[in-house]
């Protein structure tokens, strides 16, 4: 289930606001410019589906969200307990840090936590099987798919290198856990 919850950055044991409906998530989001929406309209392909196989499932979509960003490339991201070095891959997902571009993603299947720290506050953001989510280009954040994670999600990217994270060296992330996944 979807899910949000905002705190004062500097009280992470009392959240200000929690709510698990998609329009109010996709509501407060908005007033801070990230993208958040369901894509509903379409049957996700197996768990195991090739990377052909996921992105032609969501081609329309994508298309119309790329054309919308100008975003160059999408691939697909998996995630699971048997990923190599995925104790070293979380660990780089979970430290603070910005992008200069937008970061897209849509949850094929799974789930992941992104939080984001901007204007004095922290948005835990829950991602589950479906939803989209678009951080704006330099906005704090980190993520977290867990300690056992089972993630396929898509991936936009206006830059054709990928994925390029500048950390911001903010200890925030250890004191702001995420609150489930």
């Amino acid at each position: 289930m979807s899910s949000l919850v905002i705190f004062n950055d500097v009280n992470a044991g009392h959240p200000e606001f929690s709510t698990n409906d998609p329009q109010m998530i996709a509501a407060r989001l908005k007033m801070i410019g990230v993208r958040f929406e369901r894509w509903d309209d379409v049957e996700p392909p197996a768990r195991d589906a090739d990377e052909t196989t996921v992105l032609g499932r969501y081609r329309l979509w994508l298309d119309r969200l790329m054309g919308e960003t100008g975003a160059g490339s999408a691939d697909v991201i998996r995630i699971d307990v048997n990923t190599p070095g995925r104790e070293m891959l979380r660990k780089k997902f979970l430290s603070e840090h910005i992008h200069t571009e937008d970061e897209v993603r849509f949850f094929v299947h799974g789930a992941g936590h992104f939080v984001l720290h901007t204007n004095g506050r922290v948005y835990d953001i829950g991602c589950t099987q479906r939803d989209l989510i678009s951080v704006p280009a330099g906005i704090p954040h980190w993520f977290d798919a867990g300690e056992e994670p089972d993630v396929v999600a898509l991936r936009i990217f206006t830059n054709r290198d990928g994925w390029i994270a500048d950390y911001t060296g903010d200890d925030i992330a250890d004191r702001f856990p995420v609150q489930s996944v």
